[in-house]
């Protein structure tokens, strides 16, 4: 039998090579190593560049079409709320960057809220714009936040979390974006605010007031607790959008009762063509405020939008699609090892069925995956290393054992 002829560069035997100069030879893998290498060096040049002050530009910030389709390439369906997002997005930064006029027209800023159930890709959204326009991006959650002068993070804590993303180059971080995310938690607990000192929910809305409309705001340098003898960084907040999201659970009932979905006689007309599996399509303003929201943060969060449930189709796709798929993510892990790693159709399908059983969304797709690959990640490291293992597959079979084994151990733990 003839030898086969080895790759030059990893230097493994492939039945397809494709050769060069001087009998040298690259195989299909190395070539897309190479390509990955490649990619990641410009993209760190690209991040260097804007840390020594490339700054976006009229002429070249993307348009809402162009935003739409890199969320495209990140997040599966969810086509109005990525609408919304990128026109409102597109239209911050060109206030920004609008040339000085004197005709007193004052463009001001829409901040954004999106309510949405758990691991539909509220997050997810906000982070790869962020990510495409370059800026400084911190998620802040709104669960840790109390009112100033209880234990817990005073809201200017969310702006020292921006500063050190923008290396605490205050310019930047000036032009950056907040995402805070369960702003339901902070809904306020009652109708009447005088019952109790609510300091967690009320009090903190009050509090974010000034930092959503526009103020200069005194922080610590380095974060931690304010004293007068402190010197503070002056942090304009004109120019940071915020982005605010949330599950809202219950607030289905609000819409219901808002829609009159129960009417019955000549009214009903009005009602048949309410989609009763998706109220919050319907979503208003007003609803937010029944859920405990208080007006004046409403008013300063002016582009309201949702996120739909995602349906079992959109599970699956979103398992192998986007362009940090979960699969490709775990492939590329194993790959590092030299291991091809391959999903079968019917163990994906069985994820995705759990997912749904335990209703927990898209991140309850990578804590499955997670589950199924936990103890393969322990040993294949080592086989490959000895040479025994160069391509793994995993079977349906394999999935309900992983995740059956997992649930018994939880189980036995609670007990």
């Amino acid at each position: 039998m003839a030898k086969k002829d080895c790759c030059s560069f990893c230097g493994r035997e492939m039945n397809r090579l494709f050769s060069g100069e001087d009998n040298t030879f690259i195989c299909h893998d190395c070539i897309e190593e190479g390509h990955r290498m490649i990619m990641e060096e410009q993209a760190e040049e690209a991040k260097n560049a804007q840390k020594k002050g490339h700054k976006l530009e009229l002429q070249n910030l993307p348009r809402p079409t162009d935003i739409k389709a890199f969320l495209d390439q990140y997040v599966i369906g969810q086509d109005e709320a990525k609408r919304y997002l990128s026109v409102a997005v597109y239209n911050h930064y060109k206030r920004l960057l609008q040339p000085k006029d004197t005709d007193g027209v004052e463009i001001e800023k829409s901040n954004i809220i999106m309510v949405g159930s758990t691991g539909t890709g509220k997050t997810l959204m906000a982070r790869t714009i962020a990510k495409m326009l370059s800026v400084p991006f911190t998620i802040v959650d709104a669960t840790v936040l109390t009112e100033a002068g209880y234990v817990g993070e005073d809201v200017e804590s969310l702006l020292v979390r921006l500063l050190e993303e923008a290396d605490f180059d205050l310019e930047q971080a000036e032009k950056g974006i907040v995402f805070i995310d369960e702003i339901d938690k902070i809904a306020r607990k009652s109708d009447n605010p005088s019952i109790t000192r609510d300091v967690s929910g009320e009090g903190v809305q009050q509090g974010l007031l000034k930092l959503l409309e526009g103020a200069i705001v005194n922080v610590p340098p380095k974060g931690g607790r304010k004293h007068p003898e402190q010197e503070f960084v002056h942090v304009n907040t004109q120019n940071i959008l915020f982005i605010c999201g949330g599950a809202f659970d219950g607030i289905e009932r609000k819409i219901a009762q808002r829609l009159n979905t129960q009417v019955v006689g000549f009214d009903a007309q009005r009602t048949e063509k309410v989609d009763k599996n998706n109220l919050l399509r319907y979503i208003a303003p007003q609803d937010l405020k029944s859920f405990g929201l208080i007006p004046e943060i409403i008013g300063r969060l002016p582009i309201l939008t949702y996120l739909e449930p995602l349906d079992r189709d959109a599970l699956r796709r979103i398992l192998t699609e986007p362009k940090n798929a979960i699969t490709k993510q775990y492939q590329k892990l194993m790959k590092m090892d030299g291991i091809n790693l391959e999903f079968d159709a019917e163990a994906l399908d069985y994820i995705v069925d759990k997912a749904i059983e335990f209703k927990l969304g898209a991140r309850g797709l990578r804590s499955l995956t997670e589950t199924v690959m936990m103890d393969l990640m322990y040993t294949l490291p080592s086989e490959a290393r000895s040479g025994k293992t160069d391509t793994i597959h995993i079977t349906r079979e394999l999935a309900e054992r992983q995740i059956s084994k997992a649930d018994s151990l939880r189980l036995r733990n609670a007990v």
